[in-house]
């Protein structure tokens, strides 16, 4: 198997697959109810902030992997959500859903022969970051972040 296969394996196993650590991505989704979604727990972000988070630090990875210089995402790092729109909640969902088809196509056509190169980056005191580790933080970073609207909806819904 190599290394796109692998990665496009995890990707799409911690999105809509059968992860070892409980549900995947959509399937915590598919609990929330709209609701929910603007309703804040203490000081811990709105699960409609989680998912603009989640969707912005795709587009970063995407940004990354087409050898753009590492940043904060262009639409920001913790967009706002502006006021409860249900709409815009389920246009947020699919643009989760797109944006993660396009970066499973963006894994399928990197080059092979780059995974363990550096990505571009000249934030002073970054770290030294391969294309491989960048993706494998980022699945990191979005089952971190399931796993706090999966515990929203259990605070919130019960």
């Amino acid at each position: 198997m190599t290394t796109n296969e692998k990665l496009i394996h995890e990707v799409e196993n911690t999105l809509s697959g059968e992860p070892r650590y409980g549900d995947p991505i959509y399937s915590i989704l598919d609990k929330v109810t709209f609701e929910s979604t603007y309703e804040r727990v203490g000081h811990a972000h709105t699960i409609a902030e989680i998912l603009l988070h989640m969707v912005s630090w795709t587009e970063e990875v995407m940004d990354r992997l087409n050898e753009k210089p590492a940043s904060l995402p262009v639409s920001g790092n913790w967009p706002h959500p502006g006021d409860p729109d249900e709409n815009k909640w389920q246009l947020w969902i699919e643009d989760l859903k797109l944006v993660n088809v396009n970066l499973i196509k963006t894994i399928r056509d990197f080059p092979e022969d780059k995974w363990d190169e550096p990505i571009i980056d000249e934030r002073k005191d970054a770290p030294v970051t391969t294309y491989k580790e960048l993706l494998y933080g980022f699945i990191q970073h979005q089952i971190y972040h399931a796993a706090q609207v999966a515990l929203l909806v259990r605070a919130i819904i019960g």
